[in-house]
Formats: C-alpha cells, structure tokens, sequence
C-alpha cells in the first residue's frame, strides 16, 4: 500500500523560487573580478537568474544541454547555478587549477556547448581555444565597460546578454532524477571522471548539510564559503543559502588572507567554509595584524586534514569551533561532519582537540562502513581499520560516459579512503589506500604524521611519503617547507616528534623543499612526490 501524498519533484528551480518569497531580502555580497564589491538581494538574484535563463533559451540552449563555467565565487556564477539547472540544462563548472590538457578533456568529453569564463580565466581558453571546437560560443562574465580583448571567437558580455530579457521566466517541470550539474574529479591517477548530480540528490543533500548536526545554517547565518564554486558546488552553499535565507558573502578571486579578512571584518560572517591550506594563509594574517575573527563561531574544513596546531588556534586564538567534515565529488560532496555535540561538553579541552580530528558523524542520509580485503564488514571499535564504503541518495552510482564499476561494490561506493570507525560512528580517515605506508608489515598513516609534523612552529607545510626500503619495504620521509628565514634542522623536528608518535613512525629523514606540488583542489600532489623520491633511502644507503 502506497500513502497518499502529493508527488511533488524535487527542483532546483524550487530552490530560488522559495528564496524569494520566503528570504527576497537575504543579500548576496561578492568580490568581482573587476575589483569591487557588489551587493543585492536574494530577490534580485532570482530574477536575473530568470533573465539568464530567458538568454540561453534565445541561444538556443536546450534540457540537457551542458552549460560550462569557468568562474570564482561571485554573484553572476550564483545566477548561473540556478538560471541553467531551473531551465533544465546541465551546469557543468570547471576548476581552472586543472592542467591544459585535462581541461580540454573534460570539455570536449562534456561536450558543452556555451562556456560562461570570469575575465581572469580568459587566457587559460585562448591557450586551449583551436582544441574545444564543440563551443560555439563564449560569454565573458563582466559589463560593457571591462570587456577585455580576446582571441577567443563568438564572444559575447555577460550583461549585454540579459540586459533586454524579461525577469519573468516559467520554469519547467520534469522529472527531479534529470541531471542538474557535472563536475569532475581532480584526476591524479589519469583522465578526470564526470559525476552527474540529479536534482533530486542536489536538494535532499542541501537539506542534509543545513541541520545543526551538519553545517548549522540558517535564516541567522552569514556564511563565506572559500571552497570554490568550480569544486564540488561549493560544497553546496548555494543552495543551502536559497534554501534557508542565509547572508552569502563570495570571495571572487581574493582568496588570500588578507582579502578575507576585508570580507570578514566589513560583512561579519559566523560560518566560514574552505580547505586548510586558505586558513593557515588566514591564520597567518591575522597573527601579523594582531585581530581576531570575532564574528565567526564556526570553521568549516574539508578536502584534507587539519592539524590539531589549527584546532587549538582558532579556537583559542579566535573562539571559533572548527568543524571537520569530509566527503568526495562522488558524494555532492558532504559525507561526515564533525560538528559540536553533548558528548563534547562533557570532555575536558584536550579531549574535545582528540574528537575534532577526526572526521565526524555521518550526515543523515549517509551510510558507511568499512572492510577487509575480502569485502567483509569490520567492527566500529576506532582501532580496526579497514576501505572506506558509502551509500546514500546523493552518491554516485557510476561516473558519466565511463563504464568503469571498480568502484562499485554490491550497491557501495569505494571511496578509495581507509578509515576507522568508532562506537559513536565517529569516522577517522587513516590515509588514502595508496598513500598508506606499509612498513615491516605494519601501516603507518601519512595523514597523521603529516598532522604532527605540521605542529611545528616553524614548518608551514609538510608531506609524507613511503619511500623503498631494503629491510621494512617502505619507509616514511618528511618533505616539509620551513617559515622564511627559519633555520630548523631534520633533528630538531625529530626531537619535536619524538614524544608525539609511535618510534617506529619515526621519519627516516627530513628533506627541506621551497615548494610541494598540488592537485587541482589543493590536495598534496603525493603521485609527483612519490616520482621524484621513491629510492631516496636506498641512494642514500648505497652512497
């Protein structure tokens, strides 16, 4: 027997048409481009988004249809969320921080056919324009007045396009499991691959993420998310933001400490959003302007782990509670967070640090586990450690125009991750499953060490890698970047280490690098690193 309730789809389109009945005076304030402020409503940002909508209707854009972006966080790349998905097109951002190659790739592969470019990305498309041949047209995200000269063919301006159109557009209706947005992976083991939001899992995952138990966003929220709106929909601020009324404030390109803290001290945001590498550059500004982050009670991290040395500092710095939380592309992206419950108040500090670094709580929604290698379950006690698996209505059930199912396990999703899980389903992540150093038998976490190592007031970044090793197979080597004009040496930070991890953990040598290459999202480039310094220790011991 089936219940008798309305089926109602589940739209995008549903998203900002109740922001502006419900929240039309929420604002919008974003860095652009072209170098200052701009601030609206939520009610202003719907009816552009319907202009829009109206111009690539006129474009000849059609339900399907991917349409890319090439853009920062700012107000015309909010407008573009819900002014493709509502007319029923398919949003597909694109990180700029890809290589050449890889964006040529993932155009092509999209086949897109419009691609709206912020003017700081103009160049990266005229280094790639004779390569993408499937884009018939450009449109430069500015006014008339800082259209800028270009190589680029078929270009048109942003706001001339929805200038003339009509604010008032119906949206479609169709059914809620139609694409609403592509994004793909970072790629570091070969071709990017596409995930295909629905917009039925879009609006369930917002939903989600704005409980209390997730990210705590409300009609009282300011946020700033830093995660760029090209990664994973910014984590899906957006449409929390329509969904809930909450004060968006977008970064555009300053995503430095400096410029942060401009948005941050003029637009007093309470909930901040981004990966560590943007809060230790915040931190960092700050501590040099001797100023607090008085207005923030929340830090939301992701994409990699913090260190405790950036829970203890923004907490006892700042007074701001930072809330770890993980996920992946394939997950829209939000699997866990680790937000502040009862069982934290009745810790003692040091306690509380121990629990914030870890993952978090699954949202609801998300179920997880984790097994052996022969796929059999392994328990929640926070010692086993075993491959990630997830399911949920917003993860992926396969990647797009890509048969490859490896990933999928009897209805799971193999994160690629190898975790723990405690007795209050706390997850832990211990390492990626080839980034996990197997020594003499045992594994050592590359995350965890790295997480120490950083610890040092005179490091600013590190990275761990298992290194070949005659006797224990792999070893662990630290690469790390001092503080300028720091002088530490490789046993000053094996002294700073010794009481902190097991001695067999104990990296078998430091190497100090000027610099540590990156993925697209900003993750360690392990894959280079492993490359250049795989038979460090045996050069070493045969010299």
């Amino acid at each position: 027997m089936q219940g008798n309730i309305m089926a109602r789809p589940l739209l995008i389109s549903g998203l900002i048409e109740h922001a502006t009945l419900t929240h039309p005076d929420s604002e919008i304030v974003s860095r652009r481009c072209e170098g200052d402020i701009h601030r609206y409503t939520m009610k202003e940002a719907a009816q552009r988004s319907k202009k829009l909508a109206n111009a690539l209707s006129r474009l000849g854009a059609k339900q399907d249809d991917r349409i890319a972006t090439l853009a920062w966080n700012n107000h015309r790349h909010f407008e573009l969320y819900f002014g493709v998905s509502g007319m029923g097109a398919i949003l597909h951002t694109i990180n700029p921080r890809l290589f050449p190659e890889q964006l040529v790739y993932i155009i092509n592969h999209a086949e897109d056919r419009w691609l709206f470019v912020d003017l700081t990305f103009i160049p990266l498309l005229e280094a790639i324009k004779d390569q993408i041949s499937n884009i018939e047209g450009f449109v430069i995200m500015t006014d008339e007045a800082h259209m800028p000269e270009t190589s680029l063919t078929n270009v048109l301006c942003y706001e001339t396009l929805i200038q003339d159109e009509s604010d008032e557009f119906e949206w479609p209706e169709f059914d809620e499991n139609q694409a609403a947005s592509l994004c793909y992976t970072s790629g570091t083991t070969g071709n990017p691959k596409g995930v295909l939001y629905t917009h039925r899992s879009t609006v369930i995952h917002a939903q989600a993420e704005i409980a209390k138990e997730a990210l705590d966003i409300g009609s009282y929220s300011c946020m700033l998310p830093v995660v760029p709106m090209f990664h994973v929909n910014a984590w899906g601020t957006p449409y929390a933001a329509a969904m809930t009324g909450a004060k968006l404030v977008l970064p555009g390109p300053g995503m430095d400490g400096a410029s942060l803290w401009e948005l941050i001290e003029t637009e007093k945001p309470d909930l901040l959003l981004g990966v560590p590498t943007v809060w230790l550059m915040l931190l960092n500004h700050m501590e040099s302007i001797g100023k607090k982050l008085d207005s923030v009670n929340n830090v939301v991290v992701g994409g990699s782990a913090a260190p405790l040395s950036m829970i203890k500092k923004f907490q006892e710095d700042h007074g701001a509670f930072l809330v770890h939380a993980w996920g992946m592309t394939e997950m829209s992206p939000l699997g866990t967070a680790n937000a502040k419950t009862r069982l934290m108040d009745s810790m003692s500090l040091e306690e509380r640090y121990q629990l914030q670094l870890k993952q978090g709580r699954p949202v609801c929604g998300i179920e997880m586990k984790i097994v052996d290698d022969s796929n059999n379950e392994m328990p929640r006690d926070g010692v086993a450690y075993g491959r990630l698996l997830v399911r949920g209505p917003w993860v992926i059930s396969s990647y797009f125009k890509n048969d490859d199912q490896s990933s999928f396990i009897d209805g799971w999703f193999d994160t690629g991750d190898v975790a723990t899980i405690d007795p209050h389903n706390y997850l832990g992540i211990v390492d990626r499953s080839k980034d996990v150093i197997k020594s003499g038998g045992e594994w050592i976490s590359s995350i965890d060490l790295e997480n120490e190592a950083i610890g040092h007031p005179e490091l600013i970044e590190c990275c761990v890698i298992g290194v070949a090793h005659e006797k224990w197979d792999e070893r662990p080597l630290l690469l790390a970047i001092r503080k300028e004009g720091s002088n530490v040496t490789a046993e000053e930070i094996k002294d700073y280490l010794s009481d902190k991890i097991a001695k067999w953990w104990m990296p078998d040598d430091v190497v100090f690098v000027a610099s540590l290459p990156h993925t697209a999202t900003g993750k360690l480039l392990k894959i280079e690193v492993r490359k250049k310094y795989h038979d460090y220790l045996l050069k070493a011991e045969n010299a």
